[in-house]
């Protein structure tokens, strides 16, 4: 078998039918990182025949002024278990790369190695944990096993099932906070490329990107109908009718527990006393907050999210709100009527990484809990590799800095929901 450079078509052919696919490799993708600064290949091996046996999109970018590197995105579209065929791949893609300087090729397969229980605080592994072995033997080196959004893409995920999901299957805490956001006034809205300007303002500080990185992806993937834009829209008349409506029963149930108090005052009365209390302080504030906001317009954007459709998955590409409604749980809300947008057309979301980090000292604990309350599958994924094409360049750019310089961490800020 031959390495071939692949037309559009055939990759994307081959790629769709591949029970490894996913948007990142995609001809979609590789004109989004294009735009990035990257170039790209679409190789395959081919037989006598003309039969595809193995594929991948491959980006590559300059390290320094004479060498480069190649990264394909979720990895090969290969069999893992066909060591014979790993080997006749990579071996191809070696002896292509060596030749324009490429130290390796950086690989984050899909491949889960074992599901996630985070009640019990438990990973139960699966035999997919061999073909670890089969990487390292063929020049692969498995990089650091990191629990949290250290790498290119996360190594630890969630995927909702969504036409098992409904309010009855998610956590108490997710389902009444999507209930109160219903009742104050939200809306999901449908909406169109000038509106990333709107949920830019959502997500700008999440990560190091500017408005145009969002505007790329749209480009790209709307070309073939595979993203969409949603915003959430608050009606502060319809909100302040509904919070001075809470208001008053929490205030009625306030005034029973003063009593209560009066005739007994135990300590679980003065507890839910206290807490009747911070409700009402709660609703207050939320009240002042939501009167302000109509003497100035009737309705605002509060929260957003962008999405990637592929095949019968939709992936969450990134979400974000405005954390002066915080208390209105925007976000519980839109991730919810996300779910029900899509049920009926497509099996999987994927909530876009959660970590491994099972300790208290873990700052992205709020937002596992936050996607872990809508009750998806959790798993391990294999993680990052790389494929060495020239060992003397890769340990130099090692030893000096430069792989550490450009795969540093890009998180720019931790936002617990």
């Amino acid at each position: 078998m031959k390495l071939k450079n692949l037309s559009i078509f055939e990759f994307d052919n081959y790629a769709y039918n591949h029970p490894l696919s996913s948007y990142h490799q995609s001809s979609s993708y590789a004109l989004f990182m294009s735009e990035q600064g990257y170039d790209y290949d679409l190789l395959g091996l081919v037989d006598d025949n003309g039969t595809i046996h193995a594929a991948s999109l491959i980006l590559s970018k300059k390290l320094g002024m004479f060498y480069r590197y190649g990264y394909a995105p979720k990895g090969f579209l290969i069999d893992y278990y066909n060591s014979n065929l790993v080997a006749e791949f990579t071996k191809a893609l070696k002896k292509y790369y060596y030749k324009k300087n490429f130290a390796f090729i950086k690989i984050n397969p899909e491949i889960s190695i074992g599901t996630m229980d985070y009640k019990n605080k438990k990973i139960t592994y699966n035999k997919n944990q061999i073909i670890e072995n089969t990487l390292i033997d063929l020049n692969f080196r498995k990089l650091i096993s990191n629990k949290r959004f250290e790498t290119k893409i996360p190594k630890y995920n969630a995927i909702q099932v969504l036409k098992n999901t409904n309010l009855r299957t998610i956590s108490k805490n997710t389902r009444n906070k999507i209930n109160k956001s219903i009742r104050n006034g939200l809306s999901l809205v449908k909406g169109k490329r000038e509106d990333i300007e709107i949920l830019y303002e959502f997500i700008k500080n999440k990560k190091n990107y500017p408005i145009n990185h969002y505007y790329n992806y749209y480009n790209a993937f709307s070309k073939k109908d595979e993203i969409d834009i949603f915003l959430v829209k608050i009606n502060f008349e319809e909100c302040l009718i509904n919070l001075r409506e809470k208001y008053e029963e929490e205030l009625e149930k306030n005034n029973y527990l003063v009593k209560r108090v009066m005739n007994n005052p135990s300590e679980e009365n003065l507890r839910r006393k206290l807490d009747s209390d911070n409700t009402l302080n709660t609703y207050n504030e939320s009240i002042a907050s939501a009167t302000r906001y109509l003497a100035l317009k009737q309705e605002e954007y509060i929260a957003g999210a962008i999405t990637i459709k592929y095949k019968n998955r939709v992936n969450i590409l990134i979400s974000g709100y405005n954390h002066e409604f915080k208390k209105l749980c925007p976000n519980y809300f839109l991730h919810y009527k996300l779910i029900e947008y899509y049920k009926k057309d497509y099996d999987f979301m994927d909530l876009n990484g959660i970590t491994g980090d099972f300790t208290n000292e873990n700052p992205y604990r709020g937002l596992d809990e936050f996607k872990l309350g809508f009750n998806p599958l959790t798993f391990e994924n294999i993680g990052e590799f790389d494929y060495i094409i020239n060992d003397g360049l890769y340990k130099s750019l090692d030893q000096n800095g430069q792989l550490a310089k450009e795969f540093q961490h890009k998180e720019k800020s931790i936002k617990n929901n």
